[in-house]
């Protein structure tokens, strides 16, 4: 049964989103203190978003994993500084996590966005060795629009061409309740990030599937009243299964579209094995 704790701050989370706020952000008081440390506000570019944070273990040790975390919110809002408690639960573990923010819309849109997404894969590749990480052991991981972002680095090289590096160079990416095959697009934010209805259909990641793609790890609840998971999960899993590419697709129980990244965070991880599974699959 849930604890009332869990049950307190998942309604706090609600009430969060049903006001237009980040519900994520409700967790930072809650993350524990002295299982990490952190480096805050790092540069990867010019512009006053292009800012990250890396969390690094206590106990380091050679040649640590890296994950480079995107965060949702429709491409028009987040913040870095929401996620503590992703970076938490992953550096508590041995990894080294980076938490990115990039530029938004509709100041900028998908292509300005995916450029910072990429250009923060490039710092993480050039500065691992100063973290403590391996450049062989870099992987990326997203929810929800994040997710998307993730998932484009991943599969279609363009991208990370842009930092002179390959998808190839990855040791894998992790999408947690991602968009990847959403056109047409209903959602009117969305609609202004991808310039509805001049989308490309390029702008998909099903459309760049090949067998080289990277590992990869797709989590989805099939309580998902925003992003339709058998329409975008599934899809991409299958069409990655097909193409011989590595995947695996999980679909977890008792979360929906917001606890299911929530539940990374140490009082609500009983809702669902979303920490396990992302570090089984980051560490193999």
């Amino acid at each position: 049964m849930t604890s009332l704790l869990t049950r307190r701050h998942l309604l706090g989370m609600g009430a969060l989103a049903l006001a237009g706020c980040s519900a994520t952000g409700a967790l930072d008081a809650l993350v524990p203190h002295g299982t990490y440390r952190v480096e805050e506000g790092l540069a990867y570019g010019a512009q006053p978003r292009q800012r990250l944070d890396a969390y690094l273990p206590l106990q380091a040790q050679p040649g640590m994993p890296l994950v480079l975390f995107f965060y949702g919110g429709a491409w028009t809002r987040g913040s870095r500084s929401d996620y503590r408690f992703v970076g938490e639960a992953l550096a508590s573990s041995g990894i080294v996590t980076v938490v990115a923010d990039y530029r938004l819309s509709p100041q900028v849109r998908w292509r300005e966005i995916l450029q910072d997404c990429s250009a923060a894969a490039g710092w993480a590749f050039r500065n691992a060795d100063r973290l403590g990480a391996s450049s062989q052991r870099i992987h990326l991981m997203g929810h929800s629009a994040g997710a998307y972002n993730a998932a484009m680095l991943a599969l279609d090289d363009r991208w990370l061409a842009s930092q002179d590096l390959h998808p190839r160079r990855l040791a894998g990416w992790v999408g947690i309740a991602g968009p990847y095959n959403f056109l047409p697009i209903v959602d009117a934010d969305s609609q202004r990030a991808f310039d509805w209805p001049a989308t490309p259909l390029d702008s998909q990641p099903v459309a760049h599937v090949s067998a080289q793609a990277p590992r990869a790890l797709l989590l989805a609840t099939r309580n998902d009243q925003v992003v339709d998971p058998q329409r975008n999960s599934a899809t991409l899993a299958d069409r990655l299964q097909r193409a011989g590419a590595p995947v695996r697709l999980e679909f977890l129980e008792h979360v929906n579209h917001a606890t299911i990244v929530a539940a990374l965070a140490s009082p609500l991880r009983r809702l669902a094995p979303v920490r396990s599974e992302v570090l089984r699959f980051v560490l193999a």
